[in-house]
């Protein structure tokens, strides 16, 4: 996994939900400046709320999943390379519904949410794209057409054996007496079986790539693409595999430039005009204590730790239900639940099921989400998949049927097989069964 660092310029964050309405906004406190925003408008719920009221009088049908959308997408631009992005999936949808080939959108990688419009800071989520780029290969293996809508720089299908990796790629290959640069012997087999397999996709346009970047850019891409798939039908299939922010900083309430640490350009700030999203704030020390303070650089005086970087964070609205009722109504969606506590798994994932009305949700554990997965699918029993292991000298040491493995019991390293070569079969019958039920129903008519 990519490592992370936890200063001001660079905020993360662990992104767990995937599901869920409109809650307080979120509050983060960084003992790093002096300044807040502030100037809060009001909420995509409370402007939800407001307009379904409103609207109950005059439009009944309008649904209030309906108006959240209107309000968030109508409030938040989209990407400048959404327009492009529409044009080449339509051109690959096409082409392979010609075909009546199944085509399969992977969401991967982490979400950023900024903090600032000309963004130099923003807060992250754990996600390096290890299951929706190690996913992608097996769908494409299995006969799918995939959009692979990844975020910007994390693991792509195919390149992910070399990137990321803790060998510089270089270290793979050398160069010959006459000067041409070969793959080392020990590695060549493994290159050469990858370079085929992504040279077959390539040269049948059989993988599209979408990048994106922050929250608002995946939203406005996940629905124009999911829209676009609509003619596919039930052979259209939606993996949601990226790590989506819960928390956002609505447009409206964003900073225009990168947020000052210190108070070298304060008397600037007082000789401008206009109006401002960024106020102070001062928190009161201790009784007893004394007010540290640290030497920021070009701070004078030194910046004491009792001031502090407030950022007011709103809930994404959560736009699952609308992918059933309206982006993608007959394709199978497939949704991923990530939690730490083995505890409540089972019981999020079902719940998540239950709220979004998707096909199957698939729970897993950060400690043990290379090693086992639990389908959650309406009407049937918890299904656990897990990498085999070798039995220990004592044995026995499975875990119970329907129970999270622990992970003391785990081996030290990476599991011999990717967990996702099970998943993916495992989601292709679950698929037929779907295009299967949805044909009986039209025959029925």
């Amino acid at each position: 996994m990519a490592t992370q660092t936890p200063a001001l310029d660079h905020l993360n964050s662990f992104s767990t939900e995937k599901g869920g309405e409109s809650s307080p906004a979120l509050s983060l406190s960084f003992n790093l400046s002096e300044t807040r925003f502030s100037s809060r408008s009001p909420s995509i719920s409370s402007i939800a709320s407001q307009d379904t009221m409103s609207s109950s009088t005059t439009n009944t049908s309008a649904s209030s999943h309906q108006v959240v959308e209107n309000a968030y997408f109508s409030s938040n631009p989209p990407p400048k390379s959404l327009p492009q992005h529409v044009a080449a999936a339509e051109k690959f949808i096409n082409q392979h519904a010609a075909a009546n080939r199944r085509v399969v959108l992977v969401t991967s990688g982490g979400t950023t949410v900024p903090l600032e419009k000309q963004t130099v800071r923003f807060i992250d989520n754990f996600s390096a794209g290890t299951r929706g780029a190690t996913s992608a290969e097996y769908f494409l293996e299995a006969g799918y057409a995939v959009i692979f809508m990844h975020r910007q720089f994390s693991l792509l299908p195919y390149s992910r054996h070399y990137s990321h990796s803790t060998d510089c790629f270089l270290d793979f290959l050398h160069e010959n007496p006459d000067g041409s640069v070969v793959a080392n012997p020990a590695h060549q087999e493994k290159m050469l079986r990858v370079l085929r397999k992504y040279n077959n996709a390539k040269q049948r346009n059989l993988l599209l790539m979408l990048p994106f970047t922050t929250i608002t850019d995946y939203l406005h891409e996940l629905r124009a693409v999911a829209q676009l798939m609509r003619p596919l039908g039930p052979n259209g299939l939606l993996y949601l595999a990226a790590a989506v922010s819960d928390f956002f900083v609505p447009e409206d309430r964003m900073a225009e430039h990168k947020i000052q640490s210190t108070d070298a350009t304060d008397m600037l700030k007082q000789q401008q005009q206009g109006p401002t999203t960024v106020t102070k704030e001062e928190r009161q020390p201790q009784p007893q204590q004394e007010d540290e303070a640290f030497d920021n650089f070009d701070s004078s005086p030194a910046v004491p730790r009792s001031k502090r970087l407030i950022v007011d964070l709103d809930p994404v609205p959560k736009f699952l239900k609308n992918l059933v009722d309206g982006w993608a109504p007959e394709g199978m969606i497939v949704s991923f639940k990530l939690e730490t506590d083995p505890k409540i798994l089972v019981h999020k994932a079902k719940y998540s099921l239950e709220r979004y009305q998707h096909h199957l949700v698939i729970g897993n554990l950060l400690s043990t989400r290379k090693w086992e997965v639990v389908f959650v699918a309406p009407g049937q029993d918890d299904h656990w998949i897990r990498v085999p292991r070798k039995k220990t000298a004592a044995g026995g040491d499975e875990a119970p049927e329907n129970q999270p493995l622990d992970p003391k019991t785990l081996p030290e390293g990476e599991p011999e097989m990717e967990i996702e070569g099970l998943i993916i079969p495992a989601v292709e019958e679950l698929h037929a069964k779907h295009i299967e039920s949805a044909a009986a129903k039209n025959r029925s008519k």
